[in-house]
């Protein structure tokens, strides 16, 4: 049936737009739908997803698109379409609620709330029809109808319960004296959750959790705790050969059903590629294998081959589904590994295992079993990838979501950013430069940095605190000032709209006025929060730019550190080690060819508390530094008071607090 397409219809968003024909007469999140549901003295039914979203498209085909359920919520409700990507101010609040009032979260996010915002109830997907002990929507709208008109004072007092709940949350941020005593405590507390025996941390749903592996990574180099590090390499090693990774085209999907990283959800997130890629560089500068590079550099040329757009931006994310089956794009049946393979279907037996998915279909996920090195394994069984690449293409691809978020984009720039520093790859450095050149030029307007590309205006921290932790990385990969410049513009910027004067940063912008609270969100999700970034952010500019007002800042964010829940705020933890020091500000001055030389060396090597100046427009506090004899040069300095130059790599080195396990076999030249 021909469908008249509702308000979505105009709006930006491709989830929203994905609803766009829905017989639901959704309202985007507008003052619009707020004054209508005050007028006609009707709840608000707020649904909150994202376009790659599985059970969000099955939400849809079995209640959005139904012409009886949608007339059940047009008569009981004013309905409002949220893509939490575009507005995860709005997801965070009601996320929060959605936990206070069920225990748990996820999307699709389903919030009944007041005309004036409050919510009532939550829950996550709900069926059409009751099963299993779940409500269906066709008992619950009339339900919520009856409570609405004669039992109101209840789901009001319910309402308000809920949001004084989140009030409290901020109001308990206490004053710490976090040392590195923290840093041990968060260390047995993650090592407590640990799954020795496929990596990863807890009990299924895994999901990569980046920020827990940088701070052990760190945590080793701080004290030689060997268990730290192999955490981390189990950890990396098990999901690369795992489900969880494409195993032919590469990249991390978004999180594995199972606890051995076979079985993932299928869809393939920005952020997952950005901060994964940065960890096995990470892991390869600590210990020199080179099998870690060549993940890093696999993830990268994913993301620039299926997540660039034209104009050189990232784009948000791949679908779970094609052809309305989850993962259908990635699943083998052993018939279509014959036809895909003839011949060599033996020989792809013993390259590949098949991670049965369950149900009867015989469907499996690729996954592998790596005896010896990465490399030698990618060598032998590059035929039997290409064929099984080649017969994949054939079939429809996931939808890719084409929104260019900030936040997103930034992280993403810092990753391309890193794989030029440690890989040497001119390539990588252009595509960052590229993708940061469009989101200054192109997002970044009036003294307020978008949140979405051609989408809403509002701007959240994590849009300033990822960008600028980007421009700092594409600085020091290249050492073009303009981006140091920008980083400094944004930094003010961020510190003018986001920060409390007693000390860390809220979530939302302080002049925002369409939310219920402004909060602060200190604890990490499934990526490290924008709180810890910001933090990181002054700290790093702070040394490079010699500005100790930012490092001040920092300090007072870290006071909000909890020491109730130290493995939910790993990223703070990052940042705590950073100001703990010791650290070090260097400079390398000279000629741009000798430069060249001494700066491979020093991104070769893992010394995580540094920060690196050179280029021919330094900061004022190494503007004053010169080469000794015509020689590159580089001052190794500490609270800006310098060593003697050095004029040799290995003079270099020895000046940093380097922890190296690198082997003759192991490093890279």
């Amino acid at each position: 049936m021909d469908r008249k397409p509702n308000r979505l219809a105009g709006e930006s968003s491709p989830y929203l737009l994905q609803h766009a024909y829905n017989p639901v007469d959704w309202y985007p999140w507008s003052p619009e739908a707020f004054e209508r549901a005050r007028a006609e003295d009707r709840p608000i039914f707020l649904s909150i997803g994202y376009s790659t979203c599985h059970w969000c498209h099955v939400m849809a085909r079995e209640s959005f698109e139904d012409e009886r359920i949608a007339e059940m919520l047009n008569r009981a409700f004013v309905c409002v379409k949220v893509d939490r990507e575009e507005r995860p101010d709005i997801d965070a609040i009601y996320m929060e609620a959605c936990q206070i009032i069920t225990g748990r979260g996820g999307w699709p996010l389903t919030i009944i709330m007041s005309p004036d915002g409050i919510p009532f109830f939550a829950a996550t997907y709900i069926p059409k029809d009751g099963r299993l002990g779940m409500m269906g929507l066709r008992e619950l709208i009339p339900l919520v109808e009856e409570l609405w008109r004669n039992r109101r004072s209840e789901l009001t007092s319910l309402g308000f319960k809920v949001l004084n709940a989140m009030r409290k949350a901020d109001t308990h941020l206490q004053a710490s004296n976090a040392d590195e005593s923290t840093l041990s405590r968060a260390y047995l507390e993650l090592s407590g959750i640990f799954d020795w025996t496929s990596g990863g941390f807890g009990r299924a749903p895994k999901f990569p959790l980046a920020q827990n592996l940088l701070f052990l990574l760190r945590y080793w180099h701080r004290t030689g705790e060997m268990k730290a590090l192999e955490m981390v390499e189990l950890t990396l090693r098990e999901m690369r050969c795992g489900g969880i990774y494409d195993q032919l085209a590469y990249g991390f999907h978004r999180y594995s059903t199972d606890s051995s990283w076979g079985v993932p959800h299928f869809e393939k997130m920005l952020y997952d590629q950005a901060l994964m890629s940065v960890v096995y560089l990470e892991a390869y500068q600590a210990t020199g294998k080179r099998d870690y590079a060549i993940v890093a550099d696999e993830i990268l040329g994913f993301v620039a081959e299926d997540l660039r757009s034209p104009d050189g931006a990232f784009c948000s994310a791949l679908d779970a589904e094609s052809d309305n089956i989850e993962g259908g794009y990635y699943l083998w049946t052993m018939d279509q590994l014959r036809d895909a393979l003839g011949d060599d279907l033996k020989k792809a037996l013993e390259v590949f295992v098949l991670e049965p998915i369950g149900g009867s279909d015989g469907k499996n996920v690729l996954r592998i079993s790596l005896k010896g090195e990465l490399s030698e394994f990618k060598h032998t069984s590059e035929p039997i990838r290409r064929k099984l690449l080649d017969a994949r293409s054939l079939r429809r691809k996931p939808f890719r979501d084409e929104k260019v978020l900030a936040d997103w984009n930034g992280l993403m720039i810092a990753a391309f950013s890193r794989g030029a520093q440690v890989l040497g790859d001119e390539r990588w450095l252009r595509i960052a430069s590229e993708a940061a050149d469009f989101v200054l030029s192109s997002m970044h307007r009036d003294g307020m940095l978008m949140h979405s590309y051609k989408g809403s205006r509002v701007s959240i921290l994590d849009d300033y605190a990822f960008l600028i932790f980007g421009l700092i990385e594409l600085y020091q990969a290249g050492f073009d000032g303009r981006y140091l410049e920008r980083a400094e513009i944004l930094c003010d910027e961020m510190v003018s709209h986001f920060s409390d004067p007693d000390g860390g940063f809220y979530y939302t912008m302080k002049e925002q006025s369409d939310i219920i609270l402004q909060r602060k969100e200190i604890r990490d999700g499934a990526i490290p929060s924008g709180y810890s970034m910001a933090t990181m952010d002054m700290l790093l500019l702070g040394k490079i730019l010699g500005r100790p007002d930012l490092e001040e800042i920092a300090s007072m964010s870290l006071r909000h550190i909890s020491m109730a829940s130290l493995p939910a705020q790993v990223g703070l933890l990052i940042a705590l080690d950073l100001a703990l020091g010791p650290s070090h500000e260097i400079a390398i001055v000279g000629d741009a060819d000798n430069t060249r030389t001494m700066l491979r060396a020093l991104w070769s090597v893992y010394a995580p508390r540094k920060v690196v100046v050179s280029g021919d427009r330094p900061p004022e506090w190494a503007s004053s530094l010169r080469p000794v004899d015509k020689k590159a040069t580089a001052y190794v300095c500490s609270r800006y008071t310098c060593s003697f130059p050095a004029t040799d790599i290995r003079s270099m080195i020895e000046l940093l607090d380097v922890r190296e396990l690198r082997s003759s076999e192991n490093a890279s030249g």
